[in-house]
């Protein structure tokens, strides 16, 4: 059975990404794993979301495009290395699953959840953001089209609505 991570997939080689970057994380799990298996893509963990900044200026010198998939308790690890999507001018995308979100339970998660928004507009990074499955693959695409044909710095938030309230648990 489809799902959204696989509607992820399809618009990550409709524009030709080569090289996917990311930290362990349940949101991005599925669409971790279709990357890992795919011949036409290299995935690189990391050992923090900083390092994916870099990695994919580098990819971008070097001819391929990629992505960064994170959390958004790991936004705030990327915000230094951020201004070089800025000085450097040159298109990143960035796929975030959002935590402190709607019904989130854990109270840590609040504080980078609510800040994400605003600390990356803050860097001049475009959102988009995407509530429901079936808006998933267009909001997706629209940001790799502004990322990669606009040369924008471009994160779309993938909110817990659409990634499924996390329990662990409870009932």
């Amino acid at each position: 059975m489809s799902d959204w991570r696989d509607d992820i997939f399809a618009v990550l080689q409709d524009h030709d990404i080569k090289q996917v970057y990311h930290v362990p994380d349940a949101g991005h799990s599925r669409l971790i794993e279709g990357c890992q298996t795919s011949n036409a893509i290299r995935t690189l963990a990391l050992t923090t979301e900083e390092e994916g900044v870099a990695l994919a200026a580098g990819a971008w010198l070097g001819g391929q495009r990629s992505v960064l998939l994170m959390q958004s308790s790991g936004v705030g690890n990327t915000i230094n290395l951020m201004g070089l999507t800025r000085t450097l001018r040159f298109p990143f995308l960035t796929l975030i699953t959002m935590r402190g979100d709607y019904g989130e339970f854990n109270s840590w998660q609040y504080p980078m959840g609510q800040g994400t928004p605003r600390v990356l507009e803050a860097m001049g990074v475009l959102l988009y953001s995407v509530d429901t499955a079936a808006d998933v693959k267009a909001t997706v695409d629209a940001a790799a089209r502004a990322a990669f044909d606009g040369g924008q710095a471009v994160a779309v938030l993938l909110r817990q609505k659409l990634i499924g309230i996390k329990t662990f648990g409870k009932k």
